[in-house]
């Protein structure tokens, strides 16, 4: 869908602001909880050396560090801040077996090359340290009608199931623990759906307005159907 009224693409100019400021917290289903809960499982405490690989704002870098781990983020852009430094997740700037848990939020899903992304991942693990991501899951074709820069802020570019993401995990890794967040990436829509009354906004906007709010709702029936979906994997080298 292209995008070309002023009001629709203004919005969606940064979509990724414009999900800041709806969500409260982390910007994945589950928020700073599920984040909580994939450090748990990957055993961080006091001393584990973390990279937290696609980190964005830096939240849970800080999550990691309140435990007493040794946490350094990176991304893309990073906001300026200690412990956070700029890399891609398919060229990490760490020397082999040098870090205890590679930890990845809704971040891999965005590269290019996942296959890459995950063997940097190992290379830079010592022997036994943790694989700790959590993943957008697509069964089937991605629902259309969504402009573009929506569908790449919600991770929805690529056909991604949830067998096909653990299978590549599994080539590298082995899995100890899988976590379907279904709860979690409903409770996310209804918190978007009660700040953003967007149903009546895009309405207002005629044509252009409609086949955007139709795309929504595809995408709120394919969350509901089990089609899009968000899972969590810990893995060891």
């Amino acid at each position: 869908m292209e995008v070309t009224g002023s009001p629709v693409k203004f919005a969606l100019s940064n979509p990724w602001r414009a999900l800041e400021m709806a969500v409260d917290g982390p910007l994945h289903p589950g928020g700073k909880d599920a984040t909580e809960d994939l450090l748990d499982r990957a055993g961080v405490t006091e001393g584990t050396r973390v990279l937290d690989s696609g980190c964005g704002a830096g939240i849970s870098v800080e999550a990691a560090r309140e435990r007493g781990a040794s946490a350094v983020g990176l991304d893309t852009d990073p906001k300026p801040q200690k412990g956070i430094v700029r890399g891609d997740l398919g060229s990490l700037p760490l020397g082999d077996s040098t870090v205890d848990v590679v930890l990845s939020e809704c971040s891999i899903c965005l590269c290019s090359d996942v296959s890459v992304a995950l063997s940097e991942s190992r290379r830079v693990l010592k022997e036994g340290g943790r694989l700790a991501v959590s993943d957008v899951t697509v069964e089937g074709e991605v629902p259309s009608g969504l402009p573009d820069p929506l569908v790449d802020a919600l991770c929805l570019g690529e056909n991604r199931g949830r067998s096909s993401v653990l299978s590549e995990i599994e080539e590298r890794f082995e899995v100890n623990s899988v976590k379907d967040h279904r709860e979690d990436i409903l409770q996310m829509r209804d918190e978007i759906k009660g700040k953003v009354n967007y149903e009546t906004l895009l309405t207002l906007m005629g044509e252009e307005g409609k086949e955007l709010l139709d795309g929504i709702n595809e995408l709120e029936t394919a969350i509901e159907d089990g089609k899009v979906g968000y899972v969590s994997v810990v893995a060891t080298c």
